[in-house]
């Protein structure tokens, strides 16, 4: 898991993928409408959603393999806990469709962070994570992009 500033994203050499999804995240605003956005094909998508956080208990803590997300809050906070998958005990088993794991939840995670606008959240497979959650304990409305980027499009880039 990479936590930082979406304005700190070129640091980072992970290829054309990576700049077109960054390219993308900094055209957004607290106005972007919920849905389904198209960048190139099944290889890089995106959605936007709208809903309220939520403890654990109610919570989802998922991986992927063949895709990495690249997550950021356009409007409200929301906490997100990150787990080594391979430590997890399997609650519901790979589906490909989906390309999604799901775990059992332990308890809270060995990293936890504050997702805010301006944050980006870079998950890559076999980074387990559990999102959604409120940062207080008190449920908040949330706009939320995750944009899926099949994971082998993102790679050291040469002449950064």
């Amino acid at each position: 898991m990479l936590v930082d500033q979406l304005h700190n994203a070129s640091r980072y050499p992970f290829g054309p993928a990576w700049d077109q999804v960054c390219a993308f995240l900094a055209g957004l605003t607290a106005e972007t409408p919920d849905g389904e956005y198209p960048l190139q094909g099944d290889e890089i998508f995106a959605r936007v959603m709208t809903y309220a956080t939520r403890p654990p208990a109610e919570a989802v803590l998922e991986a992927h393999r063949n895709y990495a997300d690249v997550q950021s809050v356009l409007v409200g906070s929301e906490a997100m806990e990150w787990f080594p998958a391979a430590t997890l005990e399997i609650a519901t088993v790979y589906d490909g469709e989906r390309d999604a794991e799901f775990y059992r939840y332990p308890g809270s995670g060995p990293a936890r962070v504050t997702v805010a606008p301006g944050r980006i959240v870079l998950l890559l497979p076999g980074d387990a994570h559990i999102f959604a959650l409120t940062v207080d304990g008190t449920p908040t409305e949330v706009k939320k992009v995750v944009v899926k980027v099949r994971a082998s499009l993102l790679h050291p880039a040469s002449g950064r």
